[in-house]
């Protein structure tokens, strides 16, 4: 039997619902309770499909029966990259909200594209002891107010635990106009253990908001592997 309290509890849960009901996070439109996006801008969401490279999930436009690996993946220091939507639309919006206008709400929708990934066969066929968050310089951390890799691991907390080993020694140039070999260099020895950061022989999932060249988590992961990881997985909300 439900107590007085609970009852009145659900009973303005109800009522708050169809006062005000949920809106879609992107649009705006009405949604059933429990949900952030209609319909509608989830049919719009880009997702990733086959084939792609086995690697770093790039999307490859024509017809191939087996996995490849495409010609910009030099070798990483993490064995695969997983993303299941392209940042566009409706998701590069949500996480250009979530990151630099503090929306943490927005957590929930890209924590479940997130969690998505961990259903793909390179990361659910390995094991993982700890979910690995990218760090953020501190002078950048105190502006933003929170590390958004940080949040969204600890979105997925009930598969493994957080463990926030790596730190950002060097508050680097921003990358955006930056290429592939000019991103690595800017990077080059960006990142290093925290003192109690023990990942010797350990199985690691490196979390991050958004995959685009890999200068980032590669040079994370290379990090983390010097350091004795056994192995280094990356997943991300989105792959630019």
């Amino acid at each position: 039997m439900l107590s007085g309290s609970t009852l009145l509890k659900n009973a303005w849960g109800a009522l708050a619902t169809l006062l005000y009901p949920p809106h879609c996070v992107h649009c705006g439109a009405d949604i059933p309770e429990g949900e952030h996006l209609c319909q509608a801008c989830l049919e719009g969401v880009k997702r990733i499909e086959r084939p792609f490279c086995e690697v770093c999930s790039q999307p490859f436009d024509g017809a191939l029966e087996d996995g490849f690996t495409c010609s910009n993946c030099r070798p990483f220091s993490f064995s695969c990259a997983v993303s299941v939507c392209s940042s566009r639309g409706v998701v590069r919006e949500l996480l250009h909200r979530f990151k630099y206008e503090g929306e943490r709400r927005l957590r929930r929708p890209l924590g479940r594209w997130l969690a998505e990934s961990l259903g793909d066969s390179r990361i659910a066929s390995g094991p993982c002891d700890f979910l690995v968050p990218v760090p953020l310089h501190p002078g950048r951390l105190r502006m933003r107010g929170f590390n958004q890799a940080e949040v969204l691991a600890h979105m997925l907390r009930n598969r493994a635990p957080v463990l926030n080993c790596l730190r950002r020694v060097r508050d680097t140039a921003t990358q955006t106009r930056l290429d592939r070999e000019q991103r690595m260099e800017n990077l080059r020895n960006a990142f290093e253990m925290r003192k109690n950061g023990d990942v010797r022989g350990k199985h690691l999932l490196l979390v991050d908001d958004v995959f685009t060249t890999g200068s980032t988590t590669g040079e994370c992961a290379r990090v983390l592997r010097h350091a004795g990881a056994e192995s280094v997985r990356v997943i991300t909300v989105a792959r630019g």
